[in-house]
């Protein structure tokens, strides 16, 4: 009973969200798409010519925004999850630290990488102090796989929720690279406690 009754919540919440409506309208998979344009519209991470690899992408409105906008070099985009074809994206399926996926990628990128960008989470349980712990597990991950695979001048962003590890992704972030923000967008729903790294310049 009570699990229908969240359910009928959340339906009853799409419905009013006008970030959901927009995508509907504009073509796009997620209303996570606005959360990119916003970051962008702040921090200036996308422009034409770069290489960009896109973690935990499915269904793939960052990709889909990005290469609809921009005329990337190379754009990868990778998913444990299968991922509808988008156009000039190439496509992924795997756990992005899995080394024959790390194979895969270095594979297909001809240098490093302009941009690092990533929207993952895991898959919520109802425990929401150990869907943030392994959730923050994911980011810093993500972290390492920036250090080794991003331009000196290259920018990584990334989902991050408030936190058992909140305090050591930040520390992380400092050591790693020159700049640094957290910055939660207005397409972020406000009862969410997911904010966004940005990070420039590696050290």
């Amino acid at each position: 009973m009570k699990k229908n009754r969240i359910s009928k919540n959340w339906i009853n919440k799409q419905r009013r969200d006008i970030y959901v409506r927009q995508s509907k309208v504009e073509g796009y998979r997620s209303r996570a798409v606005y959360k990119l344009k916003e970051i962008d519209q702040k921090f200036k991470i996308l422009k034409n010519n770069m290489s960009i690899i896109d973690l935990g992408a499915a269904p793939g409105s960052w990709s889909q925004y990005i290469s609809s906008k921009f005329k990337c070099k190379q754009h990868l985009a990778i998913d444990l999850s299968e991922i509808k074809e988008i156009k000039n994206v190439k496509l992924l399926k795997g756990d992005f630290t899995d080394s024959d996926q790390q194979y895969k990628i270095t594979k297909y990128f001809s240098e490093k990488i302009d941009l690092i960008i990533s929207d993952m989470a895991v898959n919520t349980t109802g425990n929401k102090s150990l869907d943030s712990m392994v959730t923050g597990e994911l980011v810093i991950e993500a972290l390492e796989f920036a250090t080794k695979y991003l331009k000196p001048s290259g920018y990584f962003v990334s989902k991050i929720f408030m936190g058992t590890s909140f305090n050591e992704i930040v520390a992380l972030s400092k050591k790693n690279f020159v700049k640094f923000n957290i910055y939660k967008p207005p397409a972020s729903r406000k009862d969410s406690k997911e904010s966004f790294l940005i990070c420039k310049n590696l050290r």
